[in-house]
């Protein structure tokens, strides 16, 4: 006796196109069609998670960067200086005192660089 999908199979395929259901034309009304949409889009997220944390640390030694410019200190000199006197800062607390307290940002670079 044949079994027809029914209940589960369409729940299973509104899932998948209720995740497909930004995507444009065909491609979140179509089951075989939104499927594919759906596995490259989830490949781009899995990438991309990892790429957001790179981004970011590249934004923070920036800020870093140019907070650090106008002392006349570079940031490569700063962090090994940092390193050195085991002051234990992450990059990402280093630049929002870089944006939010300039003064305190400025004693650290100061302490650092002596």
């Amino acid at each position: 006796m044949r079994v027809k999908g029914g209940y589960t199979t369409r729940q299973r395929r509104n899932s998948i196109k209720k995740k497909a259901s930004g995507a444009w034309g065909t491609k979140h009304t179509s089951y075989k069609i939104a499927h594919q949409t759906v596995i490259e889009a989830s490949g781009y997220a899995y990438r991309d998670r990892r790429n957001k944390k790179r981004d970011f640390r590249k934004l923070w030694i920036s800020r870093i960067n140019a907070g650090l410019r106008p002392l006349g200190y570079s940031y490569s000199k700063f962090i090994a200086q940092l390193n050195k006197k085991n002051i234990k800062i992450n990059r990402k607390m280093l630049s929002e005192l870089a944006i939010s307290n300039p003064e305190e940002f400025k004693k650290l670079a100061t302490e650092a660089m002596k």
